[in-house]
């Protein structure tokens, strides 16, 4: 942890990554150690770990009973380090058990955000790179809010975000519910809480579900019924202008009816599919100099933010491709590698021009504050509520509640 104090050249991706300057310096809070009583450590070795039954479940014990007794001592510190030694992989992660995901859920009981560390990070050659990404972690992992999305031309000021991600529970044997994960937030990038929801009506059709999951018509009105609720406790009872939900597969007719009962006081509402694995490509061509052929492919990809409209409620929009204006060297793509594959944006309700809400999309690719990459491959709407969704598909009995994004990270 001393490396989150001093300054680090990058010694990778040099064209986009900045100088790290320190923690103090770069977020203007300090950062100490807590008190020895929130210290705990654990055996070295699996086996040594106290309870019956198999090592997963002795892990999860130690766990639980870890951040029961930090509870106690919870004014003395803001986030948990856990390290997890790579000789406990094959506890740490199962077929039936992984230890990641059942900590996250075990905070959120507590209200504990926790930061895992693996071996990785103690030989990790780039210091810069690791320090930016372990810095930034803790500094919203302790409620602070590194950046905002800026303010979006033609987007009204009082719009928010849902997204919608589903999970299966149970297995073949037993009746299975869908269970809904709707993550609000607002334009200042606030509000970035779960609603974790569980379906009432049971699933039918399973193969049908596991290909393109959804809700009832009164399942969806309760979830958005709560999300709205949430969105206007932060808001002073204020309604938004405008809802945007996002899902990643087609919006059934019941579910825009459901959105449509519980948003009647909004007066826009857009549920837009946002799927990504379009089966487009593109290649940008550039002038060659010559009069035939008059164009070349560039070395580059196509540039983040193109747009192609294909049909009067679809379009793609590249929100991975090419990125000069963040590389101090010119030309810059994430990653490296591989032609990009634009979003496919399909809107099942709402007007308007289709550039709002590609914008917007780009936009939100941005607002994943649990890394330091330039964008994610889909917006953080979806990115986070996957998440959750997966959480609670790993950890069944994680009470359905509202939480903050952060214990989650």
């Amino acid at each position: 942890m001393r490396l989150l104090f001093n300054v680090h050249r990058p010694s990778d991706r040099s064209e986009y990554v900045p100088q790290y300057p320190g923690f103090e310096q770069l977020f203007h809070v300090a950062l100490a150690s807590a008190p020895p009583e929130a210290h705990i450590r654990w055996p070295e070795h699996l086996h040594e770990l106290p309870g019956d039954g198999d090592v997963e479940s002795r892990l999860y014990d130690a766990m639980e009973a870890a951040l029961r007794r930090l509870y106690i001592v919870r004014n003395s510190f803001d986030v948990v380090l856990v390290h997890f030694p790579d000789s406990w992989n094959p506890a740490t992660r199962s077929k039936s058990f992984d230890a990641h995901d059942a900590l996250k859920a075990l905070g959120a009981k507590y209200n504990i955000p926790t930061q895992v560390l693996n071996d990785r990070v103690f030989n990790f050659q780039h210091k810069a790179s690791l320090a930016w990404r372990l810095a930034t972690a803790l500094y919203v992992k302790a409620a602070g809010t590194p950046w905002k999305l800026a303010r979006l031309q033609g987007v009204p000021v009082d719009t928010a975000y849902i997204g919608l991600a589903y999970a299966l529970r149970g297995d073949h044997g037993n009746v299975h519910y869908v269970t809904c994960c709707s993550q609000v937030f607002d334009m200042d990038g606030g509000g970035m809480q779960f609603v974790a929801f569980e379906a009432r009506d049971p699933v039918v059709d399973v193969a049908e579900a596991r290909r393109n999951p959804f809700l009832s018509r009164e399942d969806m009105r309760a979830v958005l019924a709560r999300s709205l609720s949430l969105y206007q406790g932060r808001n002073g009872g204020n309604l938004p202008k405008r809802m945007v939900i996002h899902k990643t597969t087609a919006f059934k007719d019941s579910e825009i009816e459901g959105a449509f009962d519980a948003l009647a006081g909004v007066s826009e509402i857009e549920c837009v599919e946002v799927n990504s694995a379009s089966c487009w490509r593109g290649v940008w061509l550039i002038k060659s100099g010559f009069q035939s052929p008059p164009s070349k492919p560039s070395n580059y990809p196509v540039p983040r933010g193109t747009m192609v409209v294909r049909s009067g409620n679809s379009a793609m929009v590249w929100v991975a491709g090419n990125a000069p204006t963040v590389s101090n060297k010119g030309d810059y793509y994430q990653g490296k590698k591989s032609i990009p594959r634009p979003l496919q944006l399909i809107r099942h309700s709402g007007s308007g021009p289709l550039e709002l809400i590609a914008h917007e999309a780009l936009a939100l690719t941005k607002m994943d504050w649990n890394n330091d990459a330039l964008y994610d491959p889909v917006p953080v709407s979806i990115r986070y509520s996957q998440r959750l969704a997966r959480t609670i598909a790993n950890v069944p009995d994680l009470p359905r509640d509202v939480y903050p994004y952060r214990l989650f990270m």
